[in-house]
């Protein structure tokens, strides 16, 4: 499709050139058919100043602003009227004239145009009978009368289909603004949505430091801290008991305690940042967790993949492996289970975790705000899942097993 500069621009060479390429065809014309239409040496001599001050009149017209303007309007009836004066001498000088269908509506105000094309009309006419010369006798003038009318039919036609591929020029010029602010309006709700993305993770990832304080808070108070408070007491009931092998007992059950405590305080330093990332994508990561944990654990687990696998974001494949890990750690310590399945599910613009054991189950409703000892409780897990905008579900029954769905956006980085 021809866009409106390119028009214009075809519009602007007509403008300077058909004039004189028209002017020419007519002189062309005249001079083959000079002889048959009896034209004088006179005639030729006032064609001649005629087409001169065509010429003059080409070259003199400022074509500035392009407009409908006054000076357009004396412009196009002056050709008008030499057109009319070269067709009197010789009719084949309508192919002159009829360069006023074409610029009526560019170069005259619109209360001129409708006059402009009818001027232009009756020079057509009487052109097809030889030119204004030949207007003598009723049935010449019956005849241009005719002329005339199919002229003006021919004019109304036309100047019917150009409104109307104006209006649809207008419409679609209309549409495209409105596609443009469309597109500016859409461009500006995606910046914003781009924004609003980098805010969530930048509060994700602060929510997750202070969720992690919390969470180390809780285990080093339910492990290490109840663990150091053993081994005191052992050590204190030792200075009491005179017996040497109750003495060493209590020694003993400190060494314990302080082996103990030093696994749960290395456990809860390991967890501090999900290492497994740092040199695997979560796939592989949760697949090495899995494979780790079943070692452990001594329980069969294992992990599927499912879904075109894709690269989340680091805060998405973070918060679905510390979800994974308590999620087993919580299978281990209290479900007993003899198998464990844990399955990631790339769909759309998601990425789901479900964790399935088919161990001793609970009910959840039962359940306080956090399970396990001091471990990292279902409450805890749900909030990590709804900081990157995901949700988890939890599905139990006392003796049928127990399975951890977190749901989350992929918010990936392709």
């Amino acid at each position: 499709m021809t866009d409106g500069t390119e028009v214009e621009r075809r519009w602007a060479v007509f403008d300077r050139w058909g004039p004189h390429v028209l002017l020419g065809c007519g002189l062309v014309l005249a001079g083959a058919t000079s002889e048959e239409l009896g034209m004088t040496r006179a005639g030729w001599y006032a064609t001649a100043a005629l087409a001169v001050a065509a010429v003059a009149l080409e070259l003199g017209w400022q074509r500035g602003s392009g407009k409908p303007s006054t000076a357009g309007a004396w412009y196009y009836f002056t050709r008008w009227a030499i057109s009319l004066a070269l067709t009197w001498f010789n009719g084949f000088f309508g192919v002159y004239a009829v360069i006023g269908y074409f610029t009526a509506d560019r170069v005259l105000p619109d209360r001129l145009v409708r006059p402009g094309l009818v001027a232009t009309a009756a020079v057509m006419a009487s052109s097809n009978l030889g030119g204004p010369a030949q207007l003598h006798s009723w049935p010449t003038l019956t005849v241009f009368a005719a002329l005339f009318g199919v002229h003006l039919s021919l004019v109304a036609v036309f100047s019917h289909l150009g409104a109307k591929e104006q209006a649809q020029a207008e419409a679609r010029a209309s549409l495209i603004k409105e596609l443009e602010r469309t597109n500016a309006t859409l461009q500006q709700a995606l910046d914003e949505n781009a924004a609003l993305h980098a805010q969530l993770l930048v509060q994700a990832r602060e929510a997750g430091v202070a969720d992690e304080r919390r969470r180390l808070a809780a285990e080093i108070h339910d492990t290490i801290a109840q663990g150091l408070i053993g081994i005191i007491t052992q050590l204190q009931a030792v200075s009491l008991v005179p017996d040497p092998e109750l003495a060493r007992g209590h020694v003993d059950r400190a060494a314990a305690l302080a082996r103990h405590s030093l696994g749960e305080a290395r456990r809860s330093v390991a967890n501090l940042a999900p290492v497994a990332l740092a040199s695997d994508p979560l796939p592989a990561a949760l697949r090495k967790t899995v494979d780790d944990w079943s070692d452990r654990a001594g329980v069969p687990a294992e992990f599927t993949l499912t879904g075109r696998e894709r690269e989340p974001h680091h805060e998405v494949s973070a918060t679905l492996l510390r979800i994974a890990q308590e999620a087993l750690s919580n299978a281990a310590r209290h479900g007993r289970p003899s198998r464990v399945g844990v399955t990631l599910t790339f769909f759309g613009q998601e990425v789901t975790l479900d964790v399935r054991d088919d161990g001793l189950g609970f009910d959840p409703a039962a359940l306080p705000e956090r399970t396990g000892a001091g471990g990292f409780g279902l409450a805890s897990m749900r909030a990590r899942a709804e900081r990157v905008a995901g949700s988890l579900t939890v599905e139990s029954e006392v003796g049928q097993g127990t399975a951890v769905s977190a749901r989350v956006p992929l918010l990936s980085h392709d």
